[in-house]
């Protein structure tokens, strides 16, 4: 197969996907007959083949996916006009707190912020697919450790952990949150679904801010 006819499998697997595709996975479009390397390189080259265009081809934590490009999405949001509720800013302080702490109790989160904890919050991350337990402290009552989960780097159009918004010295703990606010920003965005676990249009994040009520935003149709 020659690297158009290649290209052009690549493309339509990845259009077609619902969510992204590993280069492993991709690789067995071919019968492992191409090579790891081979496939990155088409993929880089798709890449530039949609560089002009409203949809960009984007690696994330789990994989490749395409996805509108951020300055589409004022376009985009016209076509979807009643907006879901956001989550409050005490809902981004935890997420941001989980994010930046990792892995942690959630007692360490209610010493950050100085408040209880809802569990029924907590449990809202879970469902999303966004935090996870991922072992116990070894101490009173082997409190639960939580993390985010590698969904949560996908919905945000991050690799890894290490492209989270640097936090700048002096900043205190309580507002983790609003490093979280614009990832999306300066990391191409990424689709996420609604509150209720549907599935939203793959659309990119938009830049958070805080709403007429008072909610923050940090991805999109939150």
């Amino acid at each position: 197969m020659n690297t158009v006819d290649a290209k052009r499998v690549l493309e339509t697997a990845l259009i077609c996907a619902l969510q992204p595709v590993s280069v492993r996975d991709l690789r067995a479009l071919f019968d492992d007959a191409l090579g790891t390397d081979t496939v990155k390189g088409l993929l880089l080259e798709l890449q530039e083949d949609w560089a002009l265009r409203g949809v960009e081809l984007v690696q994330v934590a789990s994989g490749w996916r395409f996805q509108s490009r951020p300055e589409m999405r004022v376009y985009l949001d016209r076509l979807h006009p009643e907006k879901p509720p956001r989550y409050t800013r005490a809902a981004l302080e935890t997420l941001a707190i989980i994010a930046y702490k990792q892995p942690v109790t959630r007692g360490d989160i209610e010493d950050i912020r100085g408040v209880t904890v809802n569990s029924l919050l907590i449990k809202q991350f879970e469902d999303r697919g966004w935090v996870e337990v991922i072992g116990h402290r070894e101490t009173v009552g082997r409190p639960a450790l939580l993390a985010t989960t590698r969904q949560f780097l996908d919905d945000l159009g991050l690799q890894s952990l290490d492209q989270l918004p640097e936090m700048q010295a002096g900043v205190p703990q309580q507002d983790l949150f609003k490093a979280l606010e614009t990832p999306a920003a300066d990391t191409a965005g990424a689709a996420a679904g609604n509150l209720d676990g549907a599935e939203a249009p793959s659309t990119p994040a938009g830049q958070g801010a805080a709403g007429p009520d008072g909610q923050a935003s940090l991805l999109p149709q939150l």
